[in-house]
């Protein structure tokens, strides 16, 4: 399938039936194969292009057999990943990529994000949850990537940008991390 337009436009593979693994699924339907499940995207640092890599996640998940809400917070969590991608990662430059990379092999699932800029400390990032951070903007999407996945792990590679690897154990089946890292 091809999304989008111009250099911007995405090619990546999806069966052509996503029906969620739910309660809703009509007779018959049964959801992905867990094993193997490979799914990779690169867009342009567009904030217009979130919502897509957003809605992977959550079918990817759905078709797992995970619960609504728990695909809609790993989608929020990858949400946020690729707005800092975007905006802190490769500073709104179109000319950058945004790489995203889900894999699924049993119940666990694995999604990298990778930028072109610079890096970061993620440790220097304030903590929304200390009082005299409260009304600042800043550092809320890293809290909920930990909050949202078990795990979450960065690598900088000079010159290559950062990568952020999310996991989650899918049969847990909630959207709350079973465990911090």
């Amino acid at each position: 399938m091809r999304l989008g337009t111009g250099s911007g436009a995405a090619v990546f593979p999806l069966p052509l039936s996503l029906a969620p693994a739910s309660p809703t699924m009509p007779p018959g339907s049964k959801p992905m194969e867990r094993d193997g499940e490979r799914i990779e995207i690169t867009i342009s640092s567009r904030f217009e292009n979130i919502e897509l890599v957003q809605v992977i996640a959550e079918h990817l998940c759905e078709n797992a057999g995970m619960d609504e809400d728990g695909s809609h917070w790993i989608g929020m969590a990858v949400r946020e990943a690729v707005a800092n991608a975007i905006k802190h990662g490769n500073k709104l430059d179109v000319k950058k990529k945004v790489n995203a990379t889900f894999e699924l092999n049993g119940h666990d699932l694995s999604i990298t994000i990778s930028d072109e800029g610079t890096g970061f400390d993620p440790e220097k990032v304030s903590d929304p949850l200390n009082p005299q951070n409260l009304m600042k903007t800043s550092g809320r999407g890293i809290f909920y990537m930990r909050t949202f996945m078990d795990q979450i792990r960065y690598s900088f590679e000079a010159g290559s940008g950062t990568s952020l690897v999310m996991t989650k154990n899918l049969a847990k089946g909630t959207g709350i991390a079973s465990s911090k890292a």
